[in-house]
């Protein structure tokens, strides 16, 4: 009984193989019936084409073997575990990574940490998510930043995408000063203009005394030419 388990299990497999090989296959031919001279550049240059799901770092492909995903593509495309992937690796050696069916997603909040080894993690919801170093600097997260991660909706994961820095409390602080400043000098502007105002007012009130002092002299004068005239019929 034992025995024929391991056949049947041997025999499972091999078609598995066989099922990949063709799937491949079928993908080559309808690439090279597809009209398009994107397509048929890339075909001619493919010497293979593999499958596989990102684990949060490498690519683990249907034939059991892990492929290095590039970090910096990694980051900016916010892969997270269970996306699938296809690699082409072409006869120069390029790889070539595309995301062909994400994971279902969710976003969660943490903050970013260092453990005892200075390796940076982010810890979110009592638990610990491991970070690619290239997202840290791609998003410019340091120690203690507050950040948007992006995990898988239905699974359990190790690792965590990191989607954005989210902005402090200090730096909200500093943009409201920033913006509050030129506020503040054109109120000093409006409180300057009231100050070359009274200048009329200061011209009438020293004309005023002036010509009241001229009617008095007037009329004091005109008593003093009466009062001579009189004065000198008397004698």
């Amino acid at each position: 009984m034992e025995e024929q388990k391991q056949s049947k299990i041997v025999l499972l497999r091999q078609m598995i193989e066989n099922a990949e090989r063709n799937i491949v296959a079928a993908k080559q031919i309808i690439s090279q019936i597809d009209s398009s001279p994107s397509r048929k550049m890339v075909v001619s240059e493919a010497s293979q084409i593999i499958e596989g799901t990102f684990d949060g770092e490498k690519m683990i492909g249907l034939d059991g073997k892990k492929y290095p995903v590039p970090v910096n593509y990694a980051s900016k495309s916010k892969l997270i575990e269970g996306d699938l992937l296809k690699l082409t690796i072409t006869e120069d050696g390029r790889f070539l990574y595309k995301q062909i069916s994400p994971a279902d997603r969710r976003q969660i909040i943490g903050t970013i940490l260092k453990d005892s080894n200075d390796k940076y993690y982010a810890l979110s919801e009592g638990r610990k998510y491991n970070v690619l170093l290239a997202s840290l600097t791609y998003f410019k997260a340091e120690e203690g930043n507050e950040v948007t991660l992006v995990v898988p909706k239905e699974k359990i994961s190790s690792w965590a995408a990191i989607e954005a820095v989210m902005e402090s409390s200090a730096d909200s602080a500093m943009q409201e000063e920033a913006v509050s400043e030129p506020i503040e000098e054109k109120e000093e502007v409006k409180q300057e203009k009231p100050k070359d105002e009274p200048k009329d007012e200061l011209i009438e009130d020293e004309w005023t005394p002036s010509v009241e002092e001229m009617k008095k002299e007037a009329e004091f004068s005109y008593h003093e030419d009466n009062d001579d005239g009189i004065s000198d019929d008397l004698s």
